[in-house]
């Protein structure tokens, strides 16, 4: 019989922090009733290893190459057999009681296909983990020059939801996928994530395809859950910034960039802005050989 809940973690050599990550969940006194999935990214540093060491409950899947989240997400989704899913981030740390809380919340609001709850950062500064849909200026002044020269920029603040302090329940356009409960009714209706993302706006997407179905993208501000940001990425920057962009393109060539005029301008601001974030990595880079 199907319980509650199926947790789904991609890992990508990040071993350690996935161990802090289960031993959170495994704190929990019901955990024991949680099925949890690992979909391990061809990991180098013997994550697969140590899990079959560590915690053999945990059911395994080993794949031989890199996949990419949405490819490895679904194969995880594949195998859930609860009334709800979670995708959940490896460098999370989740406190005791906090996913029982969140499925009690799905349960009081049925029309609520996503549900997303409030992520903190490492230091427990808030995490813009839930966001308006995104708009052609809001990606051209998000974390680029322009946006350093014109900070309050009103269209970045309207995607960051950046006038509401966070501490209550709203519908929103989309939650990070860092941590992202979906309802098995959502899943059977609108399938699964769209794997021509590799890596970024995949939970974009599949928030916007939860909206065009009929359901509600629900952000709650308990229970709080720490997400450490980046862990696999920053392992390969050069590489998450082109995949990430390619997400981008993808996205607003799917949904929000109608005729062919509009694509060829978002394709010339998502690689602007690739090139761009690019260049001040490598300058910050060789700035810090010389310090």
């Amino acid at each position: 019989m199907a319980g509650d809940l199926s947790i789904c973690i991609v890992s990508w050599n990040v071993r350690d922090d996935l161990m802090r990550c289960l031993d959170s969940l495994y704190k929990d006194p019901q955990a024991g009733d949680w099925q949890v999935i690992v979909v391990d990214n061809a990991s180098q540093d013997g994550t697969v290893e140590l899990l079959a060491e560590r915690y053999p409950q945990v059911q395994v899947i080993a794949n031989q190459n890199n996949r990419g989240f949405a490819a490895a997400c679904n194969q995880g989704i594949m195998l859930a057999a609860s009334r709800y899913v979670l995708s959940l981030n490896p460098d999370t740390i989740v406190p005791i009681g906090a996913l029982p809380e969140l499925v009690c919340f799905a349960d009081q609001n049925p029309a609520a296909g996503i549900i997303g709850p409030k992520l903190l950062n490492a230091d427990g500064s808030l995490q813009h983990s839930c966001r308006a849909f995104p708009t052609i200026t809001a990606a051209v002044f998000r974390n680029t020059l322009f946006g350093r020269l014109l900070p309050k920029r009103a269209s970045v603040r309207a995607y960051l939801l950046a006038e509401w302090d966070h501490n209550s329940v709203r519908r929103v356009g989309w939650v990070s996928g860092a941590c992202l409960l979906v309802r098995r009714e959502l899943i059977e209706q609108i399938g699964y994530f769209d794997e021509s993302f590799f890596w970024g706006s995949e939970d974009v997407d599949y928030c916007w395809r939860a909206h065009k179905a009929g359901w509600e993208v629900l952000y709650t501000p308990s229970p709080q859950i720490r997400h450490l940001v980046g862990r696999s990425s920053d392992q390969a920057v050069l590489a998450t910034i082109i995949r990430s962009h390619r997400g981008m393109y993808r996205l607003y060539s799917k949904h929000f960039a109608r005729g062919c005029l509009q694509r060829a301008l978002v394709w010339c601001g998502v690689w602007l802005r690739a090139v761009l974030l690019t260049g001040g990595w490598l300058l910050r880079r060789m700035v810090s050989r010389f310090l």
